[in-house]
């Protein structure tokens, strides 16, 4: 074996045994402290960071019936995921963390856990949420920490 392959070799190792940290990013605040927090600790252990984006599966525009306006909400939405994807990968680069952009759709807590079963994550980062509705019926946070598929960590800012 080279030099150069032995080089090349003990990268790949590095990179397989560096943790992966999926964090929910919506634009919210509390999104961007998990997206912090993530990125830290993806410093400290010299992972990378996946940044998952998740716009739901039901279009509200289904259910006012105004067909019309369909193109207009997937426009809005691929607005602000691509804005998110700058956002993130700016600040990424500020931190020297590696960063992967992905956006889903569907309900949040599946898609979260498909994603990161789909990356191999170590661990799972979210915000905590701020809706009165969610302390009450249940915060993403919660639903994924039920399914105990993954180490799960809900930031408080």
């Amino acid at each position: 074996m080279t030099q150069k392959e032995a080089g090349a070799r003990a990268t790949r190792l590095a990179r397989a045994s560096a943790p992966v940290i999926v964090v929910g990013l919506d634009g919210s605040p509390t999104s961007w402290d998990a997206f912090s927090w993530a990125a830290g600790e993806a410093t400290r252990s010299n992972g990378s960071l996946v940044a998952v984006y998740i716009t739901p599966m039901v279009d509200p525009v289904a259910l006012y019936g105004e067909a019309s306006g369909y193109a207009a909400v997937e426009q809005a939405r691929d607005e602000v995921a691509a804005e998110l994807k700058d956002q993130a990968e700016q600040r990424a680069r500020d931190l020297g963390v590696h960063l992967r952009f992905v956006r889903e759709r569907g309900d949040p807590a599946p898609a979260i856990m498909r994603l990161a079963k789909s990356v191999s994550a170590d661990l799972i980062v979210v915000g905590r949420s701020a809706k009165m509705l969610h302390h009450l019926a249940g915060s993403l946070g919660r639903r994924l920490i039920a399914r105990n598929d993954a180490p799960v960590i809900a930031v408080v800012p």
